[in-house]
């Protein structure tokens, strides 16, 4: 009986000690868990990994991000404890070079290892497919703008607005948006990435890209499918307007195009001044050619102004001034709508003519 008493007394002890040991461990585990796994997230939360977020689809996109880095960290915690604490608690001493203890599967903990990856990557799953649900889908009452890529510049044109045209995309705040894209030549990509999306435009199919602008501001369009030699060149801007500024700037637009100023409009509306010298515009750009020369470039071309103008818009190529390289204007002027182009090449050669007098 005494010798019951000890024994049972020892295994008593034993498992109280025992039962220490665990807690102890499990302690340890959770408080080098823990540092490590604030240190990750520090790095994850503090550094601006990404550009400011500047529509509701980005919003969606960056919560499927951190839903996903958040299960990351935490799977990334707690291996990398249990790697610290086994290193710590476990390692062999300098002079022991026997092998250690043979062990068995645990069927437990195989289930465990396998069931919760499983629950977390259809979790992401579920939450990614519900986004990207949310993300293509369009309302009925939506504006639609027609994006145009040729080597090596984007142009964007507003069916609903009077045709209206633009070198800039111009977008009304909290308003959805579908852009249908559109390559005249290689495969583009065109992205924004404060809009968080990026969509091809390939040679021969119309796709498509639906945002909603959250954020006023100016953001830059980027071409992000390497395109040829221009690719790095490929740029653009994104300017998200209030709805009424924006209205305001589609009315002008529109009466500009179709009233006695068109030409103009339609020449500023493209950005032609930022490259070309027109005095009667008021632009002074020096990338391309002097546009208060073109009566001379005409002449030395030996064709008719007008004729001469109107190609130089649609296939720049065809004459090349000296002094300047070829293939740097894209051709994506040729695809303005006949009375634009037409009001462009009219004001060209009327002012011009005006201007070598």
């Amino acid at each position: 009986m005494p010798a019951r008493t000890r024994g049972s007394g020892a295994r008593a002890g034993g498992s109280v000690v025992s039962a220490q040991v665990r807690r102890g461990s499990l302690f340890q585990l959770i408080a080098i868990g823990t540092l490590i796994g604030g240190a990750v997230s520090a790095v994850a939360l503090l550094i601006p990994w990404l550009p400011p977020s500047a529509s509701k689809e980005r919003d969606r996109i960056d919560f499927v991000f951190w839903f996903t880095t958040g299960i990351c960290i935490a799977i990334f915690a707690v291996v990398a404890a249990v790697s610290v604490y086994s290193f710590m608690k476990f390692r062999a001493r300098p002079d022991d070079d026997s092998d250690g203890p043979p062990i068995h599967g645990h069927t437990g903990l195989e289930i465990f290892w396998t069931a919760v990856p499983t629950v977390l990557v259809t979790a992401i799953a579920i939450v990614s497919a519900v986004v990207l649900s949310r993300n293509t889908s369009i309302p009925k009452n939506h504006l639609t703008v027609e994006v145009t890529a040729q080597q090596f510049a984007w142009s964007f044109r507003y069916p609903g607005q009077g045709d209206v045209t633009s070198t800039q995309l111009r977008l009304p705040l909290n308003e959805p948006v579908e852009l249908e894209l559109h390559a005249l030549d290689v495969i583009h990509s065109f992205w924004v990435p404060e809009f968080g999306q990026k969509q091809d435009a390939v040679p021969g199919i119309t796709t498509h890209l639906k945002i909603t602008p959250s954020k006023l501001g100016t953001f830059p369009v980027i071409c992000t499918e390497l395109c040829g030699l221009g690719h790095a060149l490929m740029r653009s801007q994104a300017i998200v307007m209030d709805p009424k500024g924006f209205k305001k700037w589609a009315a002008d637009a529109k009466k500009g195009i179709s009233g006695a100023g068109a030409g103009k409009a339609v020449y500023d509306n493209n950005g032609c001044g930022s490259c070309h010298t027109f005095t009667p515009a008021g632009s002074k750009g020096t990338v391309g050619p002097d546009l208060d020369k073109l009566p001379a470039e005409a002449k030395q071309a030996g064709k008719p102004l007008a004729e001469f103008t109107r190609e130089s818009i649609v296939n720049p190529d065809a004459f090349i001034q000296r002094g300047y390289p070829p293939n740097v204007m894209p051709k994506t002027f040729g695809t303005l709508p006949k009375s634009q182009l037409d009001a462009l090449v009219q004001y060209l050669t009327q002012s011009g003519k005006k201007g070598a007098k």
